[in-house]
């Protein structure tokens, strides 16, 4: 189980990284007048987040859950490619990507990079890693809780940013959780 750990908390030192690069991103769109949509929903999301990372350490370790190359070689690659697509988005979003929906008034909406192709890439990212993490070493109890938490608080989290998107306000492009 050692490996696993190691790759857990590799991904809790990348979410300290992304914390670090949205709280400067932060500090560049408040002093452009940045403004802050659905700030009610942002705790529920750090909890979950923490829950899934907490999640993978513990459901493997208490339910003495095995790994099984056949599922948790291609969980592997598949968490790697969310990490991939989430560093994506944070560089084409550049000082604009947050984890908190904060809206710059009059920038226009990104639409280079994985925006190209979908209008919310990094929540593809989030969904894909929550299956995927825990699945490496067999935690799929906590692959489904999550996902299906996950479900309902991505569907606040979108409807949020695509009112604070929509045309009658700012067009810019906030970014999305990890």
């Amino acid at each position: 189980m050692t490996p696993y750990i190691v790759l857990v908390l590799l991904v809790v030192a990348e979410r300290f990284t992304e914390l670090a690069v949205a709280r400067r991103n932060g500090a560049w769109s408040r002093a452009r007048g940045g403004r802050e949509h659905g700030a009610a929903h942002y705790p529920a999301m750090v909890c979950l987040h923490t829950a899934l990372l907490l999640g993978c350490l513990v459901e493997p370790w208490a339910a003495d859950r095995p790994f099984l190359p056949l599922l948790g070689w291609p969980a592997l690659v598949l968490t790697l490619a969310a990490q991939g697509l989430r560093w994506w988005c944070i560089s084409t979003l550049g000082p604009r990507w947050h984890t908190r929906v904060l809206i710059v008034p009059d920038l226009p909406l990104i639409t280079s990079g994985p925006y190209r192709y979908l209008r919310h890439p990094n929540y593809l990212a989030v969904v894909v890693e929550g299956i995927a993490l825990p699945l490496v070493h067999t935690a799929w109890l906590t692959a489904l809780s999550f996902s299906l938490l996950n479900a309902a608080l991505l569907t606040v989290r979108i409807r949020c940013e695509n009112t604070a998107l929509a045309p009658s306000r700012s067009l810019s492009s906030p970014g999305a959780v990890s």
